[in-house]
């Protein structure tokens, strides 16, 4: 039987929801020292894999959305792109900037 794509993303997002639980119970772990957690937000912004870190990823994932609605929105004016444009920006500018700076703050020794 063939899966339609609403169902292969329905499942693929299950999937990163159940990952990103995973690395939430991690985060609060009783025994979490600030090295350790700032390690953990590095691997999240980092070239790791994919290249890029997850965030990188997930921006680059809504950038593919937004090139799409650009193709397919009635009139072509952005009411559905730009807002995925934005978003894209605001993970890669300010949140990936915001975790470097967390993590800096935890533990500056680890910054290369």
């Amino acid at each position: 039987m063939t899966r339609t794509r609403i169902e292969r993303v329905r499942a693929a997002a299950g999937i990163a929801s159940l990952t990103l639980q995973q690395i939430e119970d991690d985060l609060t772990a009783g025994d979490v020292d600030q090295e350790e957690l700032a390690a953990i937000l590095r691997e999240l912004i980092e070239d790791t894999d994919p290249p890029g870190g997850f965030l990188a990823a997930l921006a680059q994932m809504l950038t593919a959305a937004a090139r799409r609605a650009e193709q397919v929105e009635p009139d072509r004016d952005g009411d559905a792109s730009c807002p995925l444009h934005e978003a894209a920006a605001l993970i890669t500018d300010n949140a990936g900037m915001r975790l470097i700076w967390a993590a800096r703050a935890l533990h500056p020794q680890g910054d290369l």
